[in-house]
C-alpha cells in the first residue's frame, strides 16, 4: 500500500474550511455569499499548504520506507501475519514493521548465541573426552619406550593398558560418527517387523559377562509371543544395549538389572529397570544431551563416552518415539521407550 497525500490533504483542508465557515457565521455582518467565499479561500490555500507539506516532507519518505519494510517482509518477514493499520497512520505501519522485524532478529541472536555456547561447550566436551584416552595411551607408550620394554611382564601389562585405552578412544570417535550421521540423516531406518524378546535376550547375552564381574543380575521377562514391533534392528539393538549397560555400570555390586515388556492393542513398551543409584530430578531433563554427566568425576570411572543416551534419544526420535526416565535416589531408575507392535501380531492378539 503506498500512502498518499491527497487524501489526508483534502480531509484536513475541509475541517479547516469548516472551522473557518462557523467562525466567521458568528460574525453578524457576514452574509452567506462572504462565507461560502471565505470557505473556498481556506479550503484551497489549506490543501495547498498541507499537500505539499505531506507530499514532499512527509509522505515521499514515508513512502520509500514502506518499500523497503515490503522488501524486508517478502525475504524476511514472510512468517509474521500483517497487521491492520488505520489507512491514514502510516507511522503505525511502519511501526509495526519495525517492531517484527526486531523481534525476529532478535530471535535469531538468541538461537545463535545458543549455538555457539553448545559449540563451545561441545568442542571443551570432545576434546576432554579424547584427551584422557590418548593421554593414558601415550604414557604407557612412553614408558616402554624409556626402558620398560625389556621387562617382559611389564611390557606385556602396559600394552594391554595402551591398547585397552586405544580401545576406549575408537568406542569414542564409532559413536560421535554414528551420533552425527544419525543427526545428519546418513543413517537410514530400515523398518521391519522384529522379534523384540529375541532382540534383548542376544543383548543380555552380551553383556551377561559385564553384570557377573559385579556380581549383577540380569533378568529379561517376557511372554516372547506377544513381543512383535516394526522397527530397526541394529538401532533398536543399539538403544538396549545402550541402556542395559548404562544400568550395569551405575548399580552397586549385587544388584540387579531388569528388562521387562508391557504390551497393548497398538504398542509395546520396553522398560530397562536398576536398584543402582538413582538420578536426582534436577539432572533427569539433561541427561540425554551430548556428554552430560550428573557427577563427572565418578561418571568416568565407571567408563562410558558420554554419548549413550543422547544417541538412544536420536535412534528413537527416528522412530517416532522417545525415551522416558523415572528415578529415585540411591532406590534406581527406569528407562522406557515405546515401539509400534507388529501388524500381524496385533492381529493375532486382537483374534485372541
Amino acid at each position: 500500500m503506498v500512502y498518499s497525500a491527497r487524501a489526508l490533504a483534502l480531509l484536513l483542508a475541509s475541517s479547516v474550511a469548516v472551522v473557518t465557515s462557523l467562525f466567521l457565521s458568528l460574525v453578524e455582518s457576514v452574509n452567506r455569499d462572504a462565507l461560502l467565499v471565505a470557505a473556498a479561500i481556506s479550503f484551497s490555500a489549506s490543501y495547498l499548504l498541507i499537500f505539499v507539506v505531506l507530499e514532499f516532507l512527509v509522505f515521499r519518505e514515508v513512502n520509500k520506507i514502506h518499500k523497503i519494510m515490503e522488501k524486508l517482509r517478502k525475504k524476511e518477514l514472510s512468517n509474521i501475519a500483517k497487521q491492520k493499520s488505520g489507512a491514514l497512520n502510516p507511522f503505525q505501519k511502519i511501526n509495526e514493521e519495525i517492531h517484527n522485524f526486531a523481534t525476529l532478529k532478535q530471535k535469531e541472536i538468541d538461537e545463535l548465541k545458543k549455538l555457539e555456547a553448545f559449540r563451545k561447550e561441545f568442542i571443551a566436551d570432545v576434546s576432554h573426552e579424547l584427551k584422557t584416552p590418548i593421554f593414558a595411551a601415550q604414557g604407557f607408550v612412553h614408558t616402554l619406550l624409556d626402558g620398560a620394554v625389556n621387562d617382559k611382564n611389564v611390557r606385556t601389562k602396559f600394552l594391554k593398558k595402551a591398547a585397552k585405552s586405544l580401545d576406549g578412544l575408537d568406542i569414542l570417535v564409532q559413536d560421535l560418527l554414528t551420533l552425527s550421521q544419525i543427526e545428519t540423516g546418513d543413517i537410514k531406518m530400515k523398518f521391519e517387523h522384529i522379534d523384540l524378546f529375541k532382540l534383548c535376550a542376544e543383548v543380555v547375552e552380551q553383556l551377561e559377562e559385564k553384570a557377573e564381574k559385579k556380581d549383577i543380575k540380569l533378568h529379561l521377562l517376557a511372554d516372547r509371543n506377544k513381543v512383535h514391533v516394526f522397527a530397526d534392528w541394529q538401532r533398536i539393538s543399539q538403544v538396549v544395549t545402550n541402556l542395559v549397560s548404562n544400568a550395569i555400570n551405575y548399580t552397586p555390586d549385587g544388584g540387579e538389572v531388569t528388562i521387562t515388556f508391557e504390551v497393548s492393542k497398538k504398542h509395546v513398551t520396553t522398560f530397562v529397570s536398576d536398584t543402582g543409584e538413582g538420578i536426582p530430578s534436577q539432572h533427569l531433563t539433561r541427561i540425554f544431551e551430548r556428554f552430560y554427566r550428573v557427577d563427572k568425576s565418578r561418571s568416568r570411572e565407571k567408563g562410558g563416552t558420554g554419548l549413550g543416551l543422547a544417541i538412544v534419544k536420536h535412534i528413537l526420535e527416528g522412530h517416532n518415539s522417545k525415551a522416558e526416565v523415572q528415578s529415585e535416589v540411591a532406590k534406581g531408575s527406569v528407562f522406557s521407550f515405546k515401539l509400534p507392535r507388529s501388524r500381524n501380531d496385533a492381529a493375532d492378539s486382537d483374534e485372541a
